[in-house]
């Protein structure tokens, strides 16, 4: 524990891993696992950074800080906040290898909140727009092998624009949280041929006995045949990728299941008459390795299914892999008191998947926020269900319409259009920000559609800058039709998607099976229990207040027992549990802040959980 002594800074602010690493030499796995090249600079560490009010280079910088945790985290040791109307600056150097004819060198930035702009050797080489996606600049021209000089200029205007920002607010408080900034992710280098596999799209065709794969090319020359070489993955491939000296790129394949030739740009199918199923009890990944000219990759896929079908007794559900399949979740936010949206460690990812499984969850609705692609491997190969939420934006919400009057609209079975009559209302009257979240909508499902672990994509959340949701939830199914869209989650339902999704936290649980839609409880409970020296402040913030692990235990048996699972026995597909973690001045996780303490008993949220899914999966 520590306290901080400006900007009101949290008096927790330690898990139990802050101590045990170093956070100027953190996060040095393999950033990408699920696109492995043996071509690998992690350039996370000390950079030199600095305050300024003005966008011009600085003449000098003021201090050192740990890439990738941003100076508004205590793991970073600034503890100062980037204001909207400053600049921070990052700089370090780099050396390149020797490079061979024709390589070329991709700079990658894995996310920086929220506008950047990076410099080569006092040269731009490109800008970027979106606080949470990733990024990849092409600097062949400007690197050279000897010393190179690597400037980013970020400016981040938080809540005051209608840029994204998830739950992050200047003036924190109650559901909204510190607001960060910088560079938040890893920043890495590889050395590529010329041309390079840029990218790679499995689509599992589960009743079809296939996998369609394409591969695109990058670079100045035109792409040649492809060799992919599919077999189910080792443990072998699996110590690669979670080794940072020796990316899984160079293993030589074994045990081959299919052999094919592809063709860049050009959709392919990968006959797997046997295949292996992937699912949460048995998260079966199969292996597939990529050859282009001198250019290698290794990737990995898995044949699973989700999909609404009717079961026996004439309810739409979800299913999975042609199965009726529970989805028992939990809110996940991916915020950390040491390192805000930085995990202070790739071991602490694993933590919350492994505790969350071993409570009887599989499933996790990641809350408004795009973590790292090493979490959604960790998902991939643990088995762990993924909602995914594209990330909120808008001018300041209007909480007295999106929040309180709309849950009494809710509970009345009231609705409005998200039209252009109530842009004002849901705060999107900027045509500018409207178009800046289809680009970032696209950009996330392309950068994540590759996990397995993803079975549901969710463009809005109560309200909060939604606007036009069926057009979104369209966009988002020209984008991928393999997955479930849940178009608007909470209030505001406009009868798309694939969901009627309900939010359950005060007055009563109605609903009605539907035709064409199932049925999901996307969030409920949050009930609450403050613990002295583990929670955020003083403040507390929840919706069923306890005082004892007996007390929240009993309120928790109580609503699953009389409320939740006859909804499900009635047609509930999926249940969110809010939420994994206290966060700040919100304390109505099952785990505290610092994930030291599970509050309720574990055995009785086994055992709920079991039955849940009980309830669905024996049909």
């Amino acid at each position: 524990m520590g306290k901080k002594k400006d900007n009101g800074a949290p008096a927790l602010c330690s898990t139990r891993w802050t101590r045990s690493i170093d956070s100027g030499n953190a996060w040095k796995e393999y950033p990408r696992p699920a696109m492995v090249r043996a071509s690998y600079i992690n350039l996370n560490g000390m950079w030199d950074y600095c305050f300024t009010p003005f966008p011009g280079i600085p003449a000098r910088f003021e201090g050192r800080i740990p890439v990738p945790f941003s100076p508004e985290a205590p793991l970073s040791g600034v503890g100062r906040r980037l204001s909207p109307d400053e600049f921070l600056w990052y700089r370090r150097s780099f050396a390149l290898p020797k490079r061979q004819e024709g390589q070329r060198v991709l700079l990658h930035f894995g996310a920086v909140d929220q506008e950047c702009a990076v410099f080569i050797n006092g040269k731009p080489a490109g800008e970027h727009t979106g606080g949470y996606l990733p990024f990849t600049l092409d600097i062949t021209d400007m690197a050279k092998e000897a010393s190179n000089e690597l400037l980013v200029r970020v400016r981040d205007y938080s809540d005051t624009s209608y840029y994204s920002r998830g739950k992050q607010k200047l003036d924190k408080g109650g559901m909204f949280y510190t607001a960060q900034s910088g560079i938040w992710q890893t920043v890495w280098l590889e050395l590529v041929p010329d041309p390079y596999i840029a990218s790679v799209l499995f689509t599992p065709d589960y009743d079809g006995s296939c996998c369609r794969v394409r591969v695109s090319a990058g670079g100045c020359r035109p792409g040649s045949p492809i060799r992919c070489t599919v077999r189910p993955e080792t443990e072998e491939d699996r110590q690669y990728r979670d080794d940072p000296a020796r990316p899984a790129a160079g293993v030589q394949p074994s045990g081959a299941v299919c052999v094919r030739t592809l063709s860049p740009d050009r959709e392919a199918v990968l006959p797997l008459p046997a295949f292996h199923a992937w699912t949460p009890e048995d998260p079966f990944l199969y292996h597939a390795a990529l050859e282009m000219g001198d250019d290698r990759v290794e990737c990995y896929f898995a044949m699973r299914k989700c999909d609404i079908q009717t079961d026996g007794n004439g309810l739409r559900r979800i299913f999975l892999n042609n199965r009726p399949y529970m989805q028992a979740g939990v809110l996940d936010q991916g915020y950390w008191p040491d390192g805000l949206y930085t995990a202070p460690c790739d071991e602490a990812f694993i933590y919350d998947i492994r505790a969350m499984k071993e409570l009887g969850f599989n499933m996790l609705r990641k809350h408004i926020k795009i973590e790292p692609q090493r979490w959604y491997y960790h998902c991939d190969r643990l088995g762990m269900l993924v909602w995914q939420d594209m990330v909120c934006g808008g001018s300041s919400y209007r909480h007295w319409f999106v929040t309180y009057l709309a849950t009494l609209f809710n509970a009345m079975h009231v609705t409005i259009k998200d039209g252009r009559h109530s842009r004002s209302l849901l705060s999107r009257r900027d045509a500018e920000g409207r178009k800046q979240f289809f680009r970032e909508t696209r950009d996330t499902v392309e950068a994540l559609r590759i996990h397995p672990s993803i079975v549901c994509w969710v463009p809005f959340n109560e309200g909060w800058g939604q606007f036009d949701s069926l057009k979104a939830a369209d966009f988002v199914r020209s984008l991928d039709p393999t997955r479930l869209i849940d178009h608007a989650s909470g209030w505001f339902d406009q009868k798309g998607g694939d969901l009627c999704s309900l939010h359950y936290y005060f007055f009563t649980l109605k609903f009605r099976p539907e035709p064409v839609r199932a049925l999901a409880l996307t969030e409920f409970g949050g009930y609450s229990w403050q613990i002295p020296g583990h929670s955020y402040s003083e403040k507390l913030y929840g919706y069923g207040k306890y005082d004892s692990r007996q007390a929240l235990t009993r309120g928790y048996r109580r609503l699953l027992a009389s409320t939740i699972l006859p909804a499900v026995k009635q047609g509930i597909s999926a249940t969110i549990y809010t939420q994994l973690s206290d966060v700040e001045e919100e304390v109505n996780g099952l785990y505290t802040y610092d994930r030291e303490i599970l509050k309720p008993n574990g055995e009785t949220v086994r055992r709920l959980n079991q039955e849940l899914k009980n309830a669905v999966n024996r049909h």
